[in-house]
């Protein structure tokens, strides 16, 4: 657990938006607050009540509590009105604070809502303090049309791959906005705004759980390591970039030609070797031998992926990968994301390591088509297998989507930042 620095105490525990001036339309911060405001003023709460069903919403929670409740259990915070009526605030995604050193938020759906809200809670208060704010009564039969109505509506999967971008709040355009846009691929898979710098994702204890199960991170030292080998690009194995370098070499010595694939082999073998009697290590035993024939075989696997890249139009005709960089610097770029929401992250390390990604991504890579495809391949040699299944169409069906999309991060941040 990180000590909270001085340049993240502030009093913004809740959110608090002003009402649009009379005849003024109100800009939400995403669609969903839009659709959500519509709604309050036609007065459809009914409708409002669907779309909460479809998203879910997230509740705050003390950071201390969260930490120390067992598993299981829900606390969540409560206020109480003048008549004693017990209110339990929720809000949409949009809507959420910056992170505050001693209360965060919890996912949840709206049926799973109906059964961990505690039984005193009278009123259910979605967005209050907001243009889009909406109550409920809380009672039993209410909560029973809750779970119906999550029943009927709620598809996580409808949740992922798609563009979701912020309208409001997001920073502004340089090296910030820039590395979150590096991220972008994750946040299509995961139907996350790419362009949201306060963090929560799918709140405190799901941001904890997802890095845990899939990263092995579970604390902050985990977090720092992971955080620093991908920015360092020390994730992916080495000998990816190596292959692809050892082309990138050739085609510097003849601009224009066309590298023969035997001759890439045989350079890639004769580098090994050079590298190798530079460090001592031998070249005569087994070993070296098996991990010499890998890298030959990496390269017709290379061109394999390209041949169906360019096939599938994420190669342009005669286009290559010139490095797999982008698929560490686009998982750190949301790792960092991740490690906040989890709180194993101060504010100024999200940002750091996030612009970081975007400083690296533009040491390699001249767009963002390029930036996508060294993604598409790093993800491919890693869990694909040439089997050209699910790992490859998923990623092949975000990069269509950011492309083309004119509300990707593709399609509005430049690559390059203008100095």
């Amino acid at each position: 657990m990180h000590t909270a620095v001085e340049d993240e105490m502030h009093d913004e525990f809740f959110p608090l938006v002003p009402a649009p001036e009379d005849g003024v339309r109100w800009q939400a911060p995403t669609d969903v607050e839009q659709h959500l405001y519509k709604l309050s003023r036609k007065g459809d709460p009914d409708a409002y009540l669907r779309t909460l069903a479809i998203e879910g919403v997230y509740y705050p929670v003390r950071l201390d509590h969260a930490q120390a409740a067992p598993a299981g259990t829900h606390p969540m915070l409560t206020t109480e009105t003048p008549d004693g009526a017990v209110v339990a605030q929720v809000y949409t995604p949009g809507l959420l604070p910056r992170p505050h050193p001693v209360l965060v938020y919890e996912y949840v759906t709206l049926g799973a809502l109906a059964q961990i809200l505690r039984d005193d809670v009278d009123i259910l208060a979605v967005n209050p303090a907001t243009p889009c704010e909406q109550y409920f009564p809380a009672g039993d039969e209410d909560r029973d049309a809750w779970f119906d109505l999550h029943g009927e509506l709620f598809d996580p999967d409808a949740l992922m791959d798609r563009v979701v971008t912020r309208r409001t709040g997001a920073p502004a355009p340089g090296p910030l906005l820039h590395g979150l846009a590096c991220g972008a691929h994750l946040c299509f898979t995961n139907g996350d705004a790419w362009n949201t710098a306060h963090w929560h994702g799918m709140g405190y204890r799901g941001e904890r759980e997802r890095i845990a199960d899939d990263w092995g991170v579970h604390d902050r030292d985990d977090w720092l390591a992971v955080e620093e080998r991908l920015l360092d690009r020390e994730v992916s194995p080495w000998y990816w970039d190596f292959v692809l370098g050892a082309r990138h070499a050739l085609t510097r010595a003849a601009p224009g030609a066309r590298v023969d694939p035997e001759r890439w082999r045989d350079t890639v073998e004769s580098t090994l070797r050079v590298r190798a009697q530079e460090t001592g290590t031998p070249t005569d035993d087994r070993e070296f031998g098996e991990f010499t024939g890998h890298l030959r075989a990496l390269v017709g696997e290379i061109l394999r992926y390209e041949a169906r890249f360019r096939a599938d139009g994420l190669l342009p005709p005669d286009g290559t990968v010139r490095s797999v960089a982008a698929w560490d610097l686009g998982r750190a770029s949301k790792m960092a994301r991740w490690g906040r929401g989890a709180r194993y992250a101060t504010e100024s390390e999200m940002r750091t390591a996030i612009e970081r990604a975007s400083a690296g991504a533009r040491d390699v890579y001249d767009s963002w088509e390029e930036f996508s495809a060294g993604y598409v391949l790093g993800r491919c040699l890693h869990f694909d297998e040439e089997r050209f299944g699910s790992w490859y169409t998923t990623v092949l069906d975000a990069h269509r989507a950011l492309t083309t999309d004119p509300d990707s991060p593709w399609r509005t941040v430049p690559f390059h930042l203008v100095p």
